[in-house]
């Protein structure tokens, strides 16, 4: 058995322990852990009774569980399944394919982008009014769906049309803000809230929704404490608190290049 252990068998064991930790990662971010586990002691199970005992009433059962349950987990994980397939074919991770048949990206510009510091002085003067705010910036994944739920504005951004979005007596002050090539494509939008445990109950529904979707998406979200005045930003599924104005430009640069 081992004589005949090659190179690609080595490929093949890297490529399911990526997978699997891919899936684990995909399920602790969505409060499904638990999930993980069970399927992968059913499938464990299913291996010894068909592959190692060969029992075949047993493995026969198992067999039509197994061809039912990979429906049923579709359907339960429609979500998470979507955000795979988002995540693999997003356009940051085939850059470099972009980068490697085009020459314009090595005479990329180095100057500030100008609506970074509007979005920067925006959250500082909301933060010192107290006035809550959720702002979240498209990247790769597209976020066309989430701005659907709001009111489309697809407006230069400006630090006083900002402002006035989120003032307490707007309309649209509860909602989030969409900002997607550079321009504030959307205002009131209603985002997924994260359901981990783990997050601290002093944080309100802005933290959460800022959470869920940096969850689901590779965003940027900005949060105003409307208690406090602190800001915070959401990425990755984690959520940095109390960020300086040099740290959110440095992010929001990153973010909006």
């Amino acid at each position: 058995m081992l004589l005949n252990f090659e190179i690609k068998d080595i490929i093949d064991i890297v490529c399911v322990a990526f997978l699997l930790y891919y899936v684990y990662k995909l399920m602790k971010d969505s409060g499904s852990l638990n999930v993980f586990y069970g399927i992968l002691i059913f499938i464990a199970t299913w291996i010894l009774v068909s592959q190692v005992f060969e029992m075949r009433l047993l493995g026969s059962i198992f067999d039509k569980l197994v061809s039912v349950g990979v429906l049923a987990l579709i359907i339960l994980f429609q979500e998470e399944i979507r955000r795979f397939f988002l995540t693999v074919g997003s356009q940051r991770k085939l850059k470099f394919i972009s980068r490697f048949f085009s020459r314009k990206s090595k005479a990329k510009e180095t100057g500030s982008n100008p609506a970074v510091m509007k979005i920067v002085w925006s959250c500082e003067q909301m933060g010192k009014n107290k006035v809550g705010a959720l702002i979240i910036i498209e990247r790769s994944m597209s976020l066309t769906d989430i701005a659907k739920s709001g009111e489309a504005i697809d407006a230069i951004i400006s630090q006083q049309l900002i402002q006035n979005i989120f003032f307490k007596n707007s309309p649209l002050h509860d909602g989030a803000m969409i900002i997607s090539h550079n321009r504030i494509a959307a205002a009131g939008c209603i985002l997924p809230v994260s359901h981990d445990l783990n997050i601290p109950k002093e944080l309100g529904l802005r933290h959460r929704a800022a959470l869920g979707i940096t969850q689901q998406s590779d965003a940027l979200a900005i949060v105003v404490s409307e208690e406090t005045g602190a800001i915070s930003i959401a990425r990755r599924g984690e959520l940095q608190h109390r960020v300086s104005n040099e740290e959110m430009e440095r992010q929001l640069t990153e973010a909006l290049q």
